[in-house]
């Protein structure tokens, strides 16, 4: 069902390099321990002895506030909702050995899907990401995730993430 597994302690974090040191840092030292005090969960694609990390990606739950919401959607919501609740993909990493080969989009695909089985059970308007420099942001524009005013955050709608893995 899905190309991730979550983060154990059998997979080697401290080859990963992905090029940016918040993300290379995050993974070796403080991944396991968000995980342990359940701040995020962390999922991993791996190579085929299952060790060595090819990418990674976090969830975990968030909300924004109802005034972040471009009118276009805000009028779809209730107005006494003063925050609606979303999943953070806070962090999406690709190995400098896979950078350029399409895992990016694999490892957004799963995020995504992820995300949508979950919103199911429990309530999630939106996946927002928080994007870490224009390169990651014009990545995810690429996908459709729309900005949210005077945020720098950017979100995709549920609905829309329900039509690409409808049932």
């Amino acid at each position: 069902m899905f190309l991730t597994k979550s983060l154990s302690s059998k997979h080697d974090k401290t080859k990963f390099c992905c090029g940016k040191e918040m993300l290379d840092s995050y993974i070796q030292r403080q991944a396991s321990q968000d995980v342990k005090r359940k701040l995020s969960a962390c999922f991993v694609l791996t190579d085929k002895s299952d060790s060595l990390i090819r990418g990674y990606y976090t969830l975990s739950n968030n909300s924004i506030s109802l005034n972040q919401v471009p009118e276009n959607f805000k009028k779809k919501l209730p107005k006494s909702y003063k925050s609606i609740p979303t999943t953070l993909l806070g962090r999406l990493a690709i190995d400098k050995n896979e950078q350029g080969q399409g895992t990016g989009k694999i490892l957004l695909a799963d995020a995504l899907k992820r995300s949508y089985l979950l919103s199911k059970h429990i309530g999630s308007f939106a996946v927002i990401v928080d994007p870490l420099d224009t390169e990651a942001k014009s990545f995810y524009s690429k996908f459709g995730f729309i900005e949210l005013p005077d945020s720098g955050k950017m979100f995709l709608p549920m609905k829309t993430i329900n039509q690409l893995f409808e049932e």
